[in-house]
């Protein structure tokens, strides 16, 4: 295991059927007892880590990547992501801000291939400005802290914000001319979550749009 790596918590959920046997057992018959079939979900909690989390691990899956990039870069989109000042490391297969480095994490550009309604290259430039608004809330940047309205729901809220921000810088820097279902999916997930303030949107918009806006401003 690398140094100071942390597991994740999974929950595997697996539906059983089971037989409740309603026959009584009078030991002058042989035939089967009569069974009534139910249902269940049985829950397990684990620790997990992902495999770029292990030294010297290489997934085999990593064999069938492509050698390199299938796309080309966009010229904008790397000039601003230069722009931001931001660091930058593209290693493993994992995207994330760690904020006790002050680094962005991205995955290997071999590792975005695209989907069925976004392109390879959409797909890595929107997650880097998903990353990017994680960055700009730095304390030492727009200080963005959300806990004390939403306490625990403060890691959603920061992700719909992350979320909603990449969706703007895209538009912005003309990588997807129009809002993809992909976004709006993303989204959705979160607001159920925050169903219960039906505000969340209006001030996640907001902190997106700042962060957007401040994000833009540090190009020339």
């Amino acid at each position: 295991m690398k140094r100071g790596e942390k597991s994740s918590l999974v929950v595997f959920y697996k539906q059983v059927t089971y037989r409740d046997d309603d026959g009584g057992d009078d030991g002058d018959h042989d035939h089967d007892h009569d069974q009534a079939a139910h249902e269940r979900l049985i829950a397990k909690a684990s620790h997990v880590f992902n495999a770029s989390q292990v030294e010297g691990f290489v997934p085999e899956t990593d064999a069938e990547l492509p050698a390199g990039p299938v796309f080309d870069p966009i010229t904008q989109a790397e000039e601003f992501a230069r722009a931001t000042g931001a660091k930058i490391k593209e290693e493993g297969e994992r995207a994330c801000f760690i904020p006790s480095l002050d680094e962005i994490h991205m995955p290997e550009r071999r590792r975005f291939t695209g989907t069925e309604t976004i392109s390879a290259a959409e797909s890595f430039y929107a997650t880097l400005c998903h990353e990017l608004v994680h960055w700009s809330g730095a304390k030492t940047r727009l200080d963005r802290d959300l806990s004390g309205r939403f306490g625990s729901e403060s890691y959603a809220m920061e992700e719909l914000v992350a979320e909603l921000g990449a969706a703007f810088l895209c538009s912005d820097l003309k990588i997807t001319p129009e809002t993809r279902r992909d976004h709006a999916q993303y989204i959705a997930n979160w607001l159920r979550v925050l169903k219960s303030d039906k505000k969340a949107i209006f001030t996640a918009a907001s902190k997106a749009s700042e962060a957007a806006k401040w994000l833009n401003e540090r190009r020339p």
